[in-house]
């Protein structure tokens, strides 16, 4: 299983909104404290805008947080979002018809992998994913999704 590096951005975007949760954060500082592209992590953004992970404030003073408490985000959700094009096998196509392998029970084999590895990650949330959610304020450690 490998995910993108806009996966890995939005985890880290995530995780530095929430551990300000007193404030705005903004792109910019998000990207200097990961040393990420400023560019890239702004499409990271409008996608977690979009799709309701964070609150984008436009004008001088915007920025963004949390659209969510942390609790309520899971990680399989975010990796849902983040991966839509989630390619199992590049493999099929042209070449399945010379191949030994039954494709359709391949497909259904690999599907239900998958269905298993979003699975567990939706045990999880993100204030899983902080270093001390108790000092920011963000409840008792781990709470089921």
């Amino acid at each position: 299983m490998r995910l993108t590096q806009f996966s890995e951005y939005a985890l880290r975007l995530l995780v530095f909104a929430a551990a300000h949760p007193e404030r705005l954060v903004t792109v910019e500082e998000a990207a200097t404290a990961h040393d990420i592209s400023r560019t890239h992590l702004m499409k990271v953004a409008n996608l977690l805008v979009r799709q309701d992970f964070l609150k984008g404030v436009r004008g001088r003073a915007g920025g963004l947080m949390l659209a969510r408490a942390p609790a309520e985000i899971s990680l399989g959700m975010l990796i849902r979002a983040t991966e839509p094009a989630f390619a199992i096998v590049e493999c099929f196509g042209e070449a399945e018809g010379r191949s030994a392998l039954r494709g359709d029970r391949w497909r259904g084999i690999l599907s239900d992998a998958m269905e298993a590895f979003l699975g567990e990650l939706d045990r999880y949330s993100l204030i899983d994913l902080l270093a001390d959610p108790e000092r920011l304020g963000l409840g008792l450690g781990r709470q089921p999704v």
